[in-house]
């Protein structure tokens, strides 16, 4: 019997019996304007109204062929709860934050209603609309900030990274530590919403913190976090993370969805065995600037190192060329 796209997920997700073909997914956004002109559906209405965004997150799966359905497309919903101004963006450009409300550190106050404001109600309906249209069928993916990045959103990524710098480091700890009750309930929500797994992302990369920062930051907090929200989940964090690629695993999580600037075959050879990986095709030089056949040399690659699902490396440029999308689907698929 032909497997489904949420089979072939979830058995990848969980390191279980391998399907017919390798699964094509990704954790973060594959939403580009080729996708939007096909649908009829774009940004800003996509971050906004959940209707848009379960129809964008939709025509992933049943245009472009992936066997996720992913509704978040930004890294703001979150951000906006907890008291950013945020600008929505439009179709040529991705939301960004414009305001940073603790960026004097003072104690975070999460609102009673959080789960209940606009830019958190639109994400957990929309997960609500996919699961009635295609629960079972294909793997509903929910995204969630870490309290990293919430605080990046919170203080400003460079005055909170500053406080590491100079010994600042209880107000690190008692913010991330504020933050952590945002990420659960979160989580916890969109599961109930509708979602079959969460990417949770978390963006402590390489080129940012040290692998000692992350083992003395963010370790316990992630094997806390995996511990309390009841459900599969999926790191991401973006840029080279070789060096500390076993202390993900030592997290807990149930999958790591990495970057080409983390070479697949040493992922596999580091933590393969402990988590599932996810990605890892590059998007700027091939997805964005390349040919459907770079991405199917990537794509092949990745399948031979024994990435378990395959898919791009991070949220995709908004200009990536449909094409290229669907080349990630035909090269996966390709002898199966």
């Amino acid at each position: 019997m032909k497997s489904t796209s949420y089979n072939l997920i979830m058995s990848a997700l969980y390191k279980g019996m391998k399907g017919e073909r390798p699964p094509v997914g990704n954790p973060t956004s594959i939403a580009c304007q080729g996708l939007m002109d096909l649908c009829g559906v774009s940004f800003p209405e996509a971050h906004l109204e959940a209707q848009a965004m379960a129809e964008l997150a939709l025509a992933g799966h049943e245009i472009i062929g992936f066997d996720t359905v992913m509704p978040e497309y930004s890294v703001d919903q979150e951000a906006a709860a907890l008291g950013c101004k945020v600008d929505w963006g439009d179709r040529n450009r991705m939301p960004d934050s414009r305001h940073f409300p603790y960026e004097d550190f003072s104690d975070v106050v999460i609102p009673d209603d959080f789960l209940e404001k606009s830019s958190m109600r639109v994400l957990l309906d929309a997960l609500s609309i996919l699961r009635r249209h295609v629960g079972g069928k294909a793997a509903i993916v929910g995204k969630v900030m870490g309290p990293w990045t919430l605080s990046y959103h919170m203080a400003g990524t460079q005055n909170f990274l500053l406080q590491i710098g100079i010994e600042e480091k209880e107000k690190v700890h008692r913010m991330i530590r504020q933050l952590m009750p945002a990420t659960i309930a979160s989580a916890r929500a969109q599961f109930q919403a509708g979602a079959d797994v969460v990417v949770l992302a978390d963006h402590a990369t390489g080129n940012l913190v040290s692998p000692s920062h992350y083992e003395e930051f963010l370790l316990p907090v992630h094997q806390e976090l995996t511990r309390t929200i009841e459900g599969p989940l999926i790191l991401h964090v973006c840029g080279n993370c070789t060096d500390r690629l076993e202390m993900f695993a030592d997290a807990g999580f149930d999958g790591y969805h990495f970057e080409w600037q983390v070479d697949a075959e040493t992922a596999v050879e580091k933590i393969g065995h402990r988590l599932c990986l996810v990605g890892n095709v590059n998007n700027p030089e091939v997805l964005y600037q390349g040919t459907p056949e770079d991405v199917y040399r990537q794509v092949r690659y990745a399948i031979k190192a024994g990435v378990d699902i395959i898919g791009p490396e991070c949220a995709i440029p908004l200009s990536t060329p449909i094409e290229n999308l669907k080349a990630i689907v035909s090269a996966a698929r390709e002898g199966y």
